[in-house]
């Protein structure tokens, strides 16, 4: 969807607040900013102005850095400590000075490293790239109450994530294939030229492209060969070409999918209610049976390690004291019961 096309997150605000009253839940609890805040990365004081369309874009890199920080104070470990860099950089077997200008605002980091980063703090996979709009955008769809419905459609979710409907079934069957980032990156940059073409159902061309972020042609052409990455400023501009959202290039398989399923659950649940979606269903059941199984087969021994591990995979994600989950108080929000912005 283009920025263009995106819809207007002061309605969806007003959805979502007259979703949660009708489900039960405090609406100024579902929303509240420093819960839309956390899953989004945008700064509090911003969400305000994001949803009311009154915030002006901060450059990439400033963008990157900030969120980078946020994700360090709100992500802590089990003790409540920062990550230290050295444990973050372990991630993706880089050293921690790699991430010292990331760190200090001072350069963005290179593509892996994004994605390490991202994947070490169990974000989706456009958390550092992501503009404000489609952040908050996103918080939003995950902060609403839905009662989704739908059915199998493996083109539409190829056209969404850029996936083969082969390893959409893999994936939903909880053996997503595993591929190098750059086969992917390179996959799902062809998958857009290829699906997202100009009107005379050409593609577009690598020079359009490139000039749409002041860039070369040329500078994309190790990428349409699949012999390298772009660097995230291109990456960037590949994905606001083409219109989605900014972890298309960089999310795994599984987590591709469940980003265009809790797109169509989004849309579902404006339109249907009453019943259930298949998709999210099954995607759930395997994931929660494959998970029990192993567990089962465990000593006591080896089921209180796993319960170390989840104390600290939760800390990471920030699920132990997040407001709107089990660990966390509610955080009261910007918007007084009641109101919208």
């Amino acid at each position: 969807m283009r920025a263009a096309a995106r819809p207007d997150l002061a309605a969806v605000w007003r959805r979502t607040w007259a979703l949660a009253q009708e489900h039960g839940q405090d609406p100024s609890e579902v929303l509240a900013v420093e819960r839309l805040s956390h899953l989004s990365g945008v700064e509090p004081g911003r969400v305000p102005r994001v949803v009311a369309g009154t915030a002006v874009e901060a450059p990439l890199e400033r963008r990157v850095h900030q969120r980078f920080l946020r994700l360090r104070a709100t992500r802590r470990d089990k003790h409540g400590r920062e990550w230290p860099l050295a444990a973050i950089a372990d991630e993706f077997g880089a050293p921690g000075a790699s991430l010292g200008p990331l760190n200090a605002g001072t350069g963005l980091p290179r593509m892996g490293h994004a994605a390490g980063v991202q994947r070490f703090f169990g974000v989706h996979a456009g958390f550092l790239l992501a503009d404000s709009k489609s952040a908050v955008e996103r918080a939003l769809a995950l902060s609403a109450t839905t009662v989704p419905d739908g059915r199998d459609d493996l083109e539409r979710l190829s056209y969404l994530t850029g996936m083969t409907p082969q390893a959409i079934r893999l994936t939903l069957d909880g053996r997503p294939p595993r591929l190098p980032l750059k086969e992917q990156v390179h996959l799902r940059f062809e998958h857009l030229r290829r699906t997202r073409v100009r009107e005379d159902g050409q593609p577009h061309s690598l020079a359009a492209i490139a000039r749409s972020f002041d860039a070369s042609g040329q500078s994309l052409t190790r990428l349409a060969r699949g012999e390298g990455l772009p660097n995230l400023a291109a990456a960037a501009g590949i994905q606001r070409f083409y219109g989605v959202e900014g972890g298309f290039l960089l999310a795994d398989d599984t987590e591709a999918l469940s980003s265009a399923l809790a797109l169509i659950e989004g849309e579902l649940e404006s339109a249907v209610r009453d019943r259930q979606n298949p998709m999210l269903a099954v995607l759930w059941a395997h994931d929660v049976r494959s998970i029990v199984t192993r567990a089962g087969r465990l000593s006591p021994q080896g089921r209180k390690s796993l319960a170390d591990h989840l104390d600290d995979l939760l800390a990471r994600e920030g699920q132990l004291g997040v407001p709107g989950t089990k660990g966390g108080a509610p955080t009261e929000g910007a918007a007084a019961e009641g109101e919208t912005p």
